[in-house]
């Protein structure tokens, strides 16, 4: 019986070495638009889920969009060291 469990773990875990060295389907193609203004191109960006080594899940948003998150990620983070800074705990 150890042998079976054996061969199952590994037949496991070549599937899942297997399932993370292949390469990730392409992106399909963001539809052109008539704006020739970078800010508004569309850009898809694929992330890993939380907890998981395969499973992912793709985003898409426009250039601006991407920017905007970025500053209120930024901008969140500054907050939350100034209180760290100012040796207040919990929150400000």
């Amino acid at each position: 019986m150890g042998s079976r469990m054996f061969d199952l773990f590994s037949a496991a875990l070549t599937l899942a070495v297997l399932a993370a060295a292949a390469p990730a389907a392409p992106a399909a193609p963001a539809t052109p638009t008539a704006s020739p203004d970078a800010r508004e191109r569309m850009v898809c960006k694929r992330f890993l889920e939380t907890g998981s080594l395969v499973k992912s899940y793709k985003t898409c948003k426009t250039n601006a969009e991407w920017e905007r998150e970025r500053a209120n990620i930024r901008q969140n983070n500054d907050r939350s060291n100034s209180c760290r800074i100012a040796g207040e705990g919990g929150a400000c």
